[in-house]
């Protein structure tokens, strides 16, 4: 009898529980727009640090392109730029999405410098903090030659190659003048296809995009004054637009990115460092630091 009424409590406790988890979890996702059957959610894809891969984030698009209760797509950019060919992977990737009747707005952070500006040109708006550092539209490649201090410390650097042009780049000796004019032309290759892209997406002249890229950071509210940035604004800014865009009436629903739940996060939680709601939403851990203070990065990196 008493065994009988054990067990009964326990699974009375039990099933308390679970439910307060549920109703705690449907109360929180409704509030952030997960649980929305209405078409008035905004999603938030987000862009930090370098860029040196895009599948990620091209998935990211690509699902929200194809989400009938997504009505428009924010991306955040956190980045000064990285390599060229994931970089262009991402741009199509948002240019995908508009063409399937998605509006999308670029929102952008402490830095959107270089490649992140590749991808701010490819969305319908672009809005910056008047102090965000953005343009830096250019290609470079930095080598170092260390020919000079390898003889002083007493070490030959010897390359075996087939193929005249297989070492260029070589740290041990010095560029010579083909080498330099064959990067050169690569490098300028690349700065075309910039250009390009920003006065497509922009809706620019050509030769007034020209002018303006010869690899200098601005202000975001110099950048405004220029037509490199639509409107100046936070991340608050930039999904109100978006709303509008898409003729979302009243607020939009911002639909986060989601990612899976750590064991650090409910350690964080008890520890009084995270929001009760990040627990659910997987927003309790910090991205990347702005790159602040960071030497500039250029769109095209070569190893």
């Amino acid at each position: 009898m008493r065994r009988g009424l054990l067990t009964a409590i326990a699974v009375t406790g039990l099933v308390f529980v679970a439910c307060f988890i549920l109703i705690l979890g449907v109360l929180v996702l409704a509030e952030r727009g997960d649980l929305s059957l209405g078409g008035n959610r905004v999603a938030l894809v987000e862009v930090e640090g370098l860029i040196v891969d895009a599948e990620r984030i091209v998935r990211e698009l690509e699902e929200h392109a194809l989400d009938p209760s997504i009505r428009a797509i924010v991306v955040r950019i956190q980045s000064p730029g990285g390599v060229v060919a994931p970089t262009q992977e991402i741009h199509d990737a948002i240019r995908r999405a508009r063409d399937q009747g998605k509006p999308v707005v670029a929102s952008m952070g402490a830095v959107a410098a270089s490649g992140g500006y590749y991808l701010a040109a490819a969305a319908d708006r672009i809005v910056a903090n008047p102090g965000t550092l953005t343009g830096s539209i250019g290609v470079l490649i930095q080598l170092t030659d260390f020919e000079g201090l390898l003889k002083k410390v007493g070490v030959r650097h010897e390359v075996v190659k087939a193929g005249r042009l297989k070492d260029i780049g070589n740290i041990g000796r010095r560029m010579t003048d083909e080498e330099r004019a064959v990067l050169q032309s690569l490098l300028d290759d690349m700065h075309d296809q910039f250009v390009t892209a920003v006065a497509q997406g922009r809706g620019l002249e050509r030769a007034a995009v020209v002018a303006l890229a010869d690899g200098r950071v601005y202000s975001g509210r110099r950048a405004k004054e220029l037509g490199l940035v639509d409107a100046l604004g936070g991340l608050e800014d930039a999904v109100r637009l978006a709303g509008t865009l898409a003729r979302i009436p009243g607020k939009p629903r911002l639909v986060r990115p989601r990612r899976p739940f750590q064991l650090t996060d409910l350690l964080d939680w008890l520890g009084n460092r995270t929001p009760l709601r990040d627990l659910f939403t997987g927003a309790g851990t910090l991205g990347p630091a702005p790159w602040l203070g960071a030497p500039k990065v250029p769109l095209y990196v070569m190893d």
